[in-house]
């Protein structure tokens, strides 16, 4: 199962549209996963129509009508995985222990609002992961996207991809 992991995607007020080589992937993925921060609800439209699958939540930016329209944390079970997508999980400092205590059923949760890539394994074993931001790089040298697969309940090729620069 081939899955396109984004957030803090920020459209109209980051950029007009998501980067093509994004929605490359996005037109091959099994699953779609979006960490929150759309901005505007015509991106969710956007998504859904492109998307196989989307399995998403709202963030901080986020106003009423996507609030109404997605969930606070998404959570899935994918080919066996136990999966959760939520947009804020705090400081980094201590991020692993407070993900070990607020998903105790879950293999790999999804998140940002950073915009900063993260990929870590907890000490209980949760997989953490950030994809960054597409459109707003912020303090990155990129802007960024991850893919991963499902293989057999396990999460696996895990990859970070760096976007060209807008021009």
């Amino acid at each position: 199962m081939r899955l396109v992991l984004t957030t803090d995607t920020h459209v109209p007020k980051r950029a007009r549209d998501l980067p093509a080589p994004l929605w490359s992937a996005i037109d091959v993925a099994d699953v779609v996963i979006h960490a929150g921060d759309w901005v505007d609800v015509p991106m969710l439209d956007a998504l859904e129509a492109r998307s196989r699958r989307l399995i998403a939540c709202y963030g901080n930016n986020d106003g009423a009508a996507l609030r109404a329209r997605l969930p606070e944390i998404a959570r899935v079970t994918l080919g066996g995985l136990r999966l959760a997508v939520i947009h804020e999980t705090g400081d980094a400092k201590g991020r692993e222990r407070r993900c070990d205590e607020a998903f105790p059923d879950t293999d790999v949760l999804v998140f940002g609002h950073s915009h900063i890539p993260w990929d870590t394994t907890t000490p209980r074993g949760l997989r953490l992961l950030n994809p960054g931001s597409p459109t707003d790089r912020r303090r990155q040298p990129y802007g960024t996207y991850m893919t991963a697969e499902i293989e057999s309940g396990k999460l696996t090729a895990a990859t970070l991809h760096n976007l060209p620069a807008r021009t």
